[in-house]
């Protein structure tokens, strides 16, 4: 086993790594020719859009993605059918990202598996590591929310827009704020958090690409 396939075997495993071996460099390399490609497009190209994500991505499944799209390596992210994807998506996959059938993902989201040492010393000799992030199915994540390391969020959860997720998302529950924290679970409302809820939201009536994919409220 070579140096360099031994660091993409490390940072797969969630391994200590060095990204700036040979190999690593050529897979960002290859997904940023494409990411330049797809996000070049406009609606109405779908061949060439469907020609970049489905050589881009672990698994596209036909997921709405408006562009810009921004990954790390692009094959370690897994759609299920029926996502959509709103402007601006930062998906970091230096580990697996998997996200389950029909989720809606929100603009400026970032779903980051990326993550350096705590010892001052490691991290400044570029060592990182990496943590993979899972979504069940029909999870909604608000505009600008940040999804950390290592996260898993359970199917028909809600991320409210701007959250910062630091702990797994129980499925059904509502979560909002910086560290997130569950503000509802389904079917329910905790009392100190209804105003917050019942607030006006605006919505993205821009009709999505015709997939049969939802358009994406802010929460």
């Amino acid at each position: 086993m070579t140096a360099a396939a031994r660091q993409y075997d490390l940072m797969i495993a969630g391994q200590p790594y060095h990204a700036g071996c040979p190999e690593l460099v050529a897979m960002r390399t290859r997904a940023q020719e494409l990411m330049r490609r797809y996000n070049a497009t406009i609606l109405g190209e779908d061949a060439a859009r469907a020609e970049a994500l489905g050589a881009l991505l672990g698994s596209w499944n036909g997921a709405v993605i408006r562009p810009p799209l921004h990954v790390d390596y692009g094959r370690h992210i897994h759609f299920g059918p029926g996502c959509f994807v709103n402007f601006g998506a930062v998906l970091l996959d230096v580990a697996e990202i998997r996200i389950g059938a029909g989720c809606q993902i929100g603009p400026n989201v970032q779903i980051l598996t990326a993550d350096h040492p705590r010892d001052p010393h490691a991290r400044a000799a570029g060592v990182e590591t990496g943590r993979a992030v899972t979504l069940g199915d029909n999870v909604w994540i608000g505009g600008g929310a940040i999804l950390l390391p290592g996260i898993t969020v359970g199917r028909d959860a809600i991320i409210g827009a701007g959250a910062v997720v630091t702990r797994d998302v129980p499925a059904g529950a509502t979560v909002a704020g910086n560290p997130a924290r569950v503000i509802a679970r389904r079917g329910t409302t905790l009392p100190d958090t209804a105003d917050a809820l019942s607030a006006p939201v605006s919505a993205d009536t821009t009709p999505a690409p015709d997939t049969g994919a939802a358009t994406m409220k802010a929460v």
